[in-house]
């Protein structure tokens, strides 16, 4: 990709997803998130029942007229992105591939924190730790977000998102809101019957608010049936050929990626975590929106 091809690329995305943000999330971003603290926000006449205390008095002597200080609550906040970029986000059968919705929808949520006044910071992870992009506040800092996220290519191709959790939690030492956005394969290691992620989670819940964002196409929960075909695994680059012809074939897949869809939803019931699924085909800012409220 050129620079000038990446350059319309990142104005494509900003004009698309800093509007989503401005028209849609501001209101419900907002909302959602607690501040740490109160704030001066303006003055209005004094009413009965308001506290003495709140009485601006060199309104009040100006106006002739009792005012009182209306203050709110600090909502400046540190917002960190936890983005996947392991192979199997290069991936997508429909109407785009994970790679783009993932760039689309973190874009939608930078937006909207700055538009908030806020910060925010990125974590790029495969199997490791891939790059790292403190958080600051300002367009010019999430238009290079966006750009990163569209070129970035990262060294592995594994996932281990158990691993990055826990590198957010030791980073991140102040209290923070951070969505974790991944398509969720290769994340059904477990130990004992438990996934690796829960412990993780657990911990980053109990210092920091983390929300979960799956990403996934159609054909990562089933197979259609188009007979003989080669599949390579992106991750471990295993090539294999499977006959999606054999009806067993077809539910044994499917049946595969609900059970672990089942031990994910278990693991963020228990460890409080909130979360949505949205398909590559399927409507990303309905799903935002339900995450929100």
């Amino acid at each position: 990709m050129t620079s000038e091809e990446l350059l319309q690329k990142v104005r494509r995305i900003e004009i698309k997803t800093h509007g989503l943000s401005k028209q849609i999330f501001a209101g419900e971003y907002h909302s959602q998130f607690k501040g740490k603290g109160m704030a001066f926000s303006e003055v209005r006449e004094y009413q009965p029942g308001d506290d003495v205390r709140s009485i601006d008095w060199n309104v009040t002597a100006r106006l002739n007229k009792p005012y009182i200080k209306v203050f709110e609550e600090e909502r400046e906040l540190t917002v960190m992105l936890l983005i996947d970029v392991s192979g199997s986000r290069n991936f997508g059968t429909l109407t785009q591939m994970k790679r783009d919705m993932i760039t689309e929808i973190a874009a939608t949520l930078a937006f909207s924190t700055i538009e908030n006044n806020d910060k925010v910071g990125v974590i790029f992870f495969t199997d490791k730790i891939e790059k790292y992009i403190p958080a600051k506040k300002g367009k010019q800092h999430v238009l290079r977000i966006i750009r990163e996220l569209i070129e970035f290519e990262p060294e592995s191709q594994g996932t281990d998102i158990a691993g990055a959790i826990q590198y957010f939690a030791n980073a991140q030492k102040r209290r923070c809101t951070a969505f974790l956005i991944s398509d969720f394969i290769g994340s059904a290691a477990a130990k004992k019957g438990k996934l690796l992620i829960e412990q993780p989670l657990l911990i980053a819940q109990n210092k920091h608010d983390l929300q979960v964002i799956q990403v996934y196409d159609r054909r990562d929960a089933e197979l259609p049936d188009v007979g003989l075909l080669k599949m390579k695994d992106a991750e471990t680059g295993i090539r294999s050929w499977i006959d999606t012809s054999v009806k067993s074939v077809r539910q044994t897949y499917q049946d595969n990626w609900q059970a672990q869809q089942t031990a994910l939803d278990n693991v963020f019931t228990r460890t409080g975590t909130r979360n949505i699924s949205v398909r590559t085909d399927e409507d990303y800012v309905k799903a935002l929106m339900r995450l929100f409220r």
